[in-house]
């Protein structure tokens, strides 16, 4: 077994010492002080466990437990094909019919590291995080920022229903005469990102890691930083990826907790 980490080591007693003082009375000030080094140790040991990241898998590779899908036309036709699915251990987004796979459980605070790939040929997609109203823009995208996938320009970020905001804003987020940034219909709602040369080509994966902490957002694609939002009108909410076009696999799907402030 190796060392334990953050534990302190006991004293050492010496044994002729300890006899010595058997009858003096101060064995009773060293037992003392062996059990306040072995208890201070003991804490040193619980607080090493409490600061640890959790780390969760979202993805189990077997089916998609702990998601549900939001896909408008399956409201007229309950057996319309499915627009997610599992095959050879990956959770594959067939684009169409258009909707969101979308997480159970809401987050917050969390570090997401995911693997993609355009499999067939280039187009959209996105990871939305804060995802809270079904359907809050054009009946089909729940209120969130999403973080753009769509070749060529993965790291955007497009807000739905929400707000975030980057440095430079006139520059990053272009807006037309009688435009507004925000997230609502008619909107300017899409954040350039910071480099547009960060993807790999079509067919080769991909990794993107997605930072929420508080009111901030960051993103990361091949370990480039390509977005970095404050003052987020929403601090957590659910996970969802999007079906807009064509196919894309992903794996991974990593979340890990963030539990001491910046």
């Amino acid at each position: 077994m190796g060392a334990l980490t953050g534990v302190t080591r006991a004293p050492e007693i010496d044994q002729k010492q300890w006899k010595d003082d058997a009858g003096s009375g101060s064995i009773a000030l060293n037992m003392k002080s062996f059990f306040n080094t072995l208890i201070f140790g003991s804490l040193l040991t619980l607080h090493g466990h409490a600061g640890e990241k959790e780390t969760i898998a979202l993805f189990n590779g077997k089916d998609l437990s702990g998601w549900h899908a939001d896909v408008p036309a399956a409201d007229k036709d309950p057996k319309i094909s499915p627009s997610f699915i599992v095959r050879d251990g990956k959770l594959v987004s067939l684009g169409k019919p258009g909707g969101h796979l979308i997480t159970d459980k809401v987050h917050a605070d969390y570090r997401l590291e995911l693997e993609y790939r355009f499999a067939k040929q280039p187009g959209n997609c996105g990871v939305l995080v804060h995802a809270s109203r079904p359907r809050a823009l054009y009946g089909m995208f729940p209120a969130s920022i999403e973080v753009q996938m769509n070749s060529g320009h993965a790291g955007d970020f497009w807000c739905i229903d929400e707000n975030i905001e980057v440095p430079d804003m006139e520059k990053r987020r272009p807006k037309g005469k009688d435009q507004k940034w925000g997230g609502k219909q008619g909107d300017a709602r899409r954040i350039l990102n910071l480099t547009d040369d960060s993807e790999k080509p079509v067919g080769e994966w991909n990794k993107m890691v997605i930072e929420c902490r508080g009111q901030e957002v960051r993103v990361w694609v091949n370990d480039d930083l390509v977005n970095h939002g404050k003052n987020c009108t929403v601090s957590k909410g659910q996970i969802a990826l999007q079906a807009e076009g064509v196919e894309v696999e992903f794996k991974g799907l990593a979340l890990t907790a963030l539990k001491e402030a910046r």
